[in-house]
């Protein structure tokens, strides 16, 4: 799992590390001593899958940084303090360190992040399909079936010709299991499959399947690159 650090104590910093340098399953991506200080470089970051974020710092509480994120991985918050507990959990994080932390209560926390991470990796890209995971079954899905992916927090909702699955995934990593071939992301919220698309206007493109149509909303710099890869197809 690649991860990042948030916390201005750096000693807690340096402590947490060295556990996830002797922790197999994670990797390190960078350090940050405030979340004002991250909040830049985690939007350009093409993955993060977990976040070990301090409550208390300058600027920017741990808290609002959660609150400014549209679809945050995992969080293990890790503080000094009990009382911020109930309100981190209500952001749904994995789980809550008090410092000073020891190796087993870090490996508890991200273990228990790894297996929530394997869980939801519940996509399995094939050559013409994906299989979800839906309870405890494997659902098979052509990508000729997708119409359209949808954000709706921190789910996704696959939307195919005759049904529909909401699913725990960020578009960013949907976007990396589907072809850029044939998907195309038109909005922060949506993603849509070229080969249903009937026209594209000025602020929405509109999907058609069967008898149905879907009008979704389009960014405009989304809307160039889509222009720029049709006119590539065309040629």
């Amino acid at each position: 799992m690649d991860c990042i650090i948030i916390d201005d104590d750096i000693l807690s910093r340096n402590i947490i590390e060295r556990f996830i340098a002797k922790t197999e399953f994670l990797n390190l991506i960078d350090s940050y001593e405030n979340a004002v200080e991250a909040i830049n470089k985690f939007k350009k970051d093409t993955e993060v899958d977990l976040i070990f974020l301090d409550v208390e710092m300058p600027e920017m509480t741990g808290i609002e940084f959660l609150n400014s994120l549209e679809n945050p991985p995992q969080v293990i918050i890790i503080s000094s303090k009990e009382k911020y507990a109930l309100e981190a959990f209500e952001y749904n994080v994995t789980d809550y360190l008090l410092k000073p932390i020891t190796y087993s209560r870090f490996f508890k926390a991200t273990n228990k992040a790894f297996l929530r991470y394997q869980k939801n990796r519940m996509l399995t890209e094939g050559e013409n399909e994906i299989f979800i995971k839906k309870n405890t079954s494997l659902v098979r899905l052509k990508f000729d079936d997708i119409v359209w992916v949808e954000a709706l927090e921190n789910y996704v909702v696959i939307n195919t010709v005759d049904d529909k699955y909401t699913i725990h995934f960020t578009m960013k990593s949907i976007e990396k299991q589907l072809p850029s071939s044939k998907f195309k992301r038109v909005h922060r919220s949506y993603i849509v499959n070229v080969a249903f698309l009937k026209q594209i206007e000025d602020n929405s493109v509109i999907l058609e399947y069967g008898d149905l149509s879907k009008t979704v909303p389009i960014g405009k710099s989304y809307r160039d690159n889509l222009l720029g890869d049709i006119r590539l197809i065309n040629k």
